[in-house]
């Protein structure tokens, strides 16, 4: 006997009835048309189950989010009738919306429930083509001539609220949607191009929590510094690396550690990433002189004791940070440098005296995401000559065995699932404060605060070492400098 027809997700959500196979569960509002619908389908046999509300949406998620019914028609009729509603969309209410429509959800639902970070939608010379970034590395998606590529950008920039109208600017906006009941906010950023415009969406899953430090990959005398350094009463902590590195991650789990009833944490962002119970926090809008260096002096008159500035870009943003640090406030902020070291020689050249960083710096993380060896498949070799010269020059025991992505269906053919991330980090204390002051460079920092084994280069092969990556990752991300 076959499966009965699953309701509409609409109308599950609704009616507060879900088709489970021959099973119907309802929720706690449950009406009398969703249950005699979802009865209708079933059949004479169905089994009623009331659920609670936690257990209703997780049930409703369970059914609806592991859905295969996305693909859109070939040859359709496009139209961009139903266009974005106000208010967050649910991504599962598609079903009977025009193709074009459709095929926009689809490529949202396929990022979202794939892991994606960011979604690229790129018209090329032969039609469009559409990239996704999972684990840093993008992955193609789709590439069609025969889709209406002009109304596939303007179906997203009208969710986004964008001037559609406008093909000349680089806009930029946001489109809230939901997914089973999870929150997405996606960034949305359009840029004209030779071939039309091409439009980046970064997706950032709300409803995935912030990870405990435990989970970020640190190890226990680095999560220990952590927390000794968030609980400082002032000064300056500083996250750096590349952009997608995780830094805002790691600021945020800062800022719980510091999270106490008796202080007050502002934060001035950009954008706010995650609603963090408790904080203040503050949107940055440059266009109307809503920038880091304003939101942060206006933050000095709410009487903080927690201050986290999103990102230090120019010299007037630094000075104001170091100055608040000088006024008894414990500043986080993310900043672009290589190293942890190389985040002094960032702040100079940003126009921060020395005495001033020597006096207000108080601990640097600089951090990387490698990509995870897949379980199911990795392969073990020996080290080759060069693999175990790189473990000698950072003072590592060089390893038995070395593993190699291979891949498999578990991990659709890359040989990686997921990342790990690996932290150099320096506390400043009284011989690095001198150190600094006296306009030591970064050559000369690093070897003084950190052993080789503590770089990021020397932990990278620490987790190769351990089977966690490969080497070549190791290289690929962080280098081979002693």
């Amino acid at each position: 006997m076959t499966a009965p027809e699953r309701l509409p997700f609409a109308f599950a959500r609704d009616e507060q009835v879900v088709l489970d196979g021959r099973a119907v569960l309802l929720g706690p509002g449950f009406t009398q048309t969703g249950l005699r619908e979802a009865q209708r389908r079933a059949g004479p046999d169905a089994r009623l189950s009331i659920e609670s509300d936690e257990g209703f949406d997780a049930a409703l998620a369970r059914v609806y989010q592991s859905r295969d019914d996305t693909e859109t028609d070939d040859g359709p009729v496009f139209d961009l009738e139903g266009a974005a509603a106000s208010g967050p969309r649910d991504l599962l209410e598609d079903v009977e919306e025009a193709p074009v429509i459709r095929l926009v959800n689809m490529l949202l639902l396929r990022a979202v429930q794939a892991g994606a970070s960011d979604l690229h939608v790129e018209p090329v010379e032969g039609g469009l083509r559409v990239r996704q970034r999972i684990d840093g590395f993008l992955q193609p998606v789709m590439l069609r001539s025969d889709v209406p590529v002009k109304r596939i950008v303007s179906r997203l920039k009208v969710m986004a609220g964008l001037d559609i109208a406008e093909t000349r600017l680089p806009q930029d906006g946001r489109i809230p949607l939901t997914l089973g009941g999870r929150t997405i906010d996606t960034r949305v950023s359009s840029l004209p191009g030779h071939y039309g415009e091409r439009i980046v969406l970064r997706i950032l899953d709300r409803s995935s929590g912030l990870r405990p430090l435990d989970q970020l990959g640190l190890s226990p005398a680095q999560i220990a510094l952590l927390e000794r350094l968030s609980a400082m009463p002032n000064g300056i902590i500083l996250a750096t690396g590349p952009t997608g590195a995780g830094k805002t991650t790691t600021l945020y789990s800062l800022l719980q550690l510091a999270d106490r009833d008796e202080r007050n944490i502002v934060t001035v962002e950009d954008p706010i990433e995650y609603d963090l119970p408790g904080i203040s926090q503050s949107q940055i809008n440059a266009e109307i002189g809503m920038t880091f260096a304003a939101g942060l002096r206006a933050t000095l008159r709410q009487d903080p004791d927690v201050i986290l500035v999103g990102e230090i870009r120019d010299g007037e943003t630094a000075g104001v940070a170091a100055q608040a640090a000088l006024t008894g406030h414990l500043v986080f902020s993310s900043l672009h440098a290589n190293g942890a070291a190389g985040a002094v020689v960032r702040l100079r050249d940003l126009g921060v005296q020395d005495f001033l960083i020597a006096a207000t710096l108080r601990g640097v993380i600089a951090q990387r995401l490698l990509r995870r060896l897949c379980l199911d498949c990795r392969r073990p070799r020996q080290p080759s000559d060069d693999e175990a010269a790189a473990f000698r020059r950072h003072r590592l025991e060089v390893p038995p065995a070395v593993f190699d992505a291979v891949g498999c269906k578990a991990c659709n053919g890359s040989g990686y699932s997921g990342r790990v991330g690996v932290f150099e980090m320096i506390e400043v204390g009284d011989a690095l404060r001198a150190a600094i002051e006296r306009g030591a460079n970064e050559s000369e920092l690093t070897a003084q605060a950190l052993d080789a084994r503590e770089t990021l280069a020397g932990q990278g092969l620490g987790e190769a070492a351990a089977g966690r990556t490969t080497v070549a990752e190791v290289l690929r991300v962080v280098g081979d400098v002693a």
